[in-house]
C-alpha cells in the first residue's frame, strides 16, 4: 500500500512536500493531482521507477511520456523552443496545455518519442504540483490517472476517492488535498515546427489563437 499525503491545496505544507520527494528520488512512483486531473508521476531520469508506471498505465516503451517544468527558463533546458514558440507558450502557460517539442539531451531516451526525438512538456497551473518540482529541482513525470477498459482507445474517469482507493494499490505515494479544480485533459499542441498542429482539443482549446 502507498504512503498517503494529505497536502492543502494552496499552503502546501513543507514538511510533507519534502516527504513526497524523497520517496520520488529513492525511485517512488507518484498519484498526484494537477490541473487537468489526478496524474501519476515519478522523477524524471529514474529508469526502474518510469518502467514501472508504464506497466500501471500499460504504455508501450515507443510512446514518449509527458514531464511537468515550473516555467520557461525550464522548458528551455529541455526542448529546443522557436522564437514564436516560445512567445505561444508564455502566453498560455501555466495551464492545461501539453506542448511537443524537440528534445535536448538532457531528456533520458525513456522519456522520448523514439522516432521523432520529442517530448511533451507542460507548465501546470497547481500549486501543489509547482511545489513538487520546484522542490525536487528537476521535471516530474505526468501520465493521466485513467482506467483502461478493453477497448486500449478508450479510458474510464473516476472521482477523486475512486481514483485514490484503484491507485493506492499500484503505486508508492499518494497525494490527497482538500480541493480539486480540475480542468480536464490538457489540449495537446505539435510544436516542433512552427507550423503548430492541435493534436487532441482539451481544456483551455479556446484560448487559442495561432
Amino acid at each position: 500500500m502507498a504512503d498517503i499525503y494529505n497536502i492543502h491545496s494552496q499552503n502546501p505544507e513543507g514538511r510533507k512536500i519534502n516527504q513526497v520527494v524523497q520517496g520520488l528520488r529513492e525511485g517512488g512512483v507518484l498519484l498526484y493531482p494537477t490541473d487537468t486531473g489526478f496524474t501519476l508521476g515519478c522523477e524524471l531520469g529514474n529508469k526502474n521507477a518510469i518502467e514501472k508506471l508504464r506497466r500501471i498505465r500499460k504504455i508501450s516503451d515507443k510512446k514518449s511520456l509527458t514531464f511537468l517544468c515550473n516555467g520557461l527558463s525550464n522548458i528551455s533546458d529541455y526542448a529546443r523552443i522557436s522564437n514564436l514558440a516560445y512567445r505561444t507558450i508564455k502566453r498560455l502557460i501555466p495551464g492545461p496545455y501539453t506542448f511537443i517539442l524537440p528534445a535536448t539531451k538532457l531528456v533520458p531516451t525513456l522519456a522520448l518519442n523514439p522516432l521523432r526525438k520529442t517530448a511533451g512538456i507542460r507548465v501546470p497551473d497547481n500549486v501543489i504540483a509547482q511545489s513538487l518540482i520546484e522542490a525536487m529541482e528537476m521535471p516530474i513525470i505526468s501520465i493521466s490517472a485513467k482506467i483502461d477498459t478493453e477497448d486500449e482507445d478508450d479510458f474510464i474517469y473516476l472521482q477523486p476517492d475512486e481514483i485514490i482507493d484503484k491507485f493506492t494499490r499500484l503505486v508508492d505515494i499518494v497525494i490527497s488535498t482538500d480541493d480539486y479544480d480540475f480542468q480536464g485533459e490538457s489540449t495537446v499542441i505539435d510544436m516542433v515546427t512552427d507550423e503548430f498542429k492541435i493534436i487532441r482539443e482539451g481544456a483551455g482549446f479556446e484560448n487559442i489563437n495561432f
